[in-house]
C-alpha cells in the first residue's frame, strides 16, 4: 500500500470513527449559558463606509455604548435588550462556550452581540457588538452605516 493510500485510509477512518485531533475534545461548558441578566460597555467603535468610487474605507474612535441584556434564555432561544431604542425582543444562542445576542429590525437593520468567555477587565467577559445597517443620509448619533464596537460585560444575574 502506497504512503498516500495508507494516508487517505488512515484519515477517512478518522472521519468514520466521528473524531480528529481537535474535534475529539470535549468543549468546556460555559457559565454564560446559565446568565439570565447582562450589561455590556462598548469604548471603541469602528464605522466602515464606501467612497463615491466604492473603495471601502473604516475610522476607529472611542464609543460610549451601554446595553442590558435581560431575560436570556439560552433554552428558549429568547431574550430582551435596553438601549438599542427602547426595548426588543431578541434571540439567543449559546454556540460552544460563546453568548449570541441577535435583533433583527423589520426595517432591515441586523445587530449582535457575542459576549466571549474569556475573562476581560476584572469581572467582566470580553464582547463584540456589530449593527449592519446603511442608509444613504448619515445623522449624526444614528446608525447610517456597518459598525463595530469593542467591549466586555458583566454578568449582572
Amino acid at each position: 500500500m502506497s504512503t498516500i493510500t495508507r494516508s487517505v485510509a488512515f484519515s477517512l477512518g478518522l472521519a468514520i470513527a466521528g473524531f480528529s485531533g481537535t474535534a475529539s475534545a470535549q468543549p468546556r461548558s460555559s457559565t454564560l449559558g446559565l446568565v439570565r441578566s447582562i450589561s455590556c460597555e462598548f469604548p471603541l467603535i469602528t464605522t466602515g463606509n464606501w467612497a463615491a468610487d466604492g473603495t471601502p474605507s473604516a475610522k476607529t474612535e472611542p464609543a460610549k455604548m451601554v446595553l442590558r441584556y435581560n431575560e436570556i434564555d439560552t433554552d428558549e432561544g429568547s431574550a430582551s435588550v435596553e438601549g438599542l431604542s427602547g426595548r426588543l425582543y431578541i434571540i439567543t444562542r449559546l454556540s460552544g462556550v460563546n453568548l449570541h445576542l441577535l435583533a433583527i429590525d423589520s426595517a432591515g437593520p441586523l445587530y449582535i452581540t457575542t459576549v466571549f468567555d474569556r475573562p476581560g477587565r476584572p469581572g467582566r467577559y470580553k464582547a463584540a457588538h456589530s449593527r449592519h445597517e446603511f442608509t444613504d443620509v448619515s445623522l449624526p448619533g444614528f446608525t447610517s452605516r456597518p459598525e463595530q464596537y469593542v467591549g466586555d460585560c458583566e454578568i449582572l444575574e
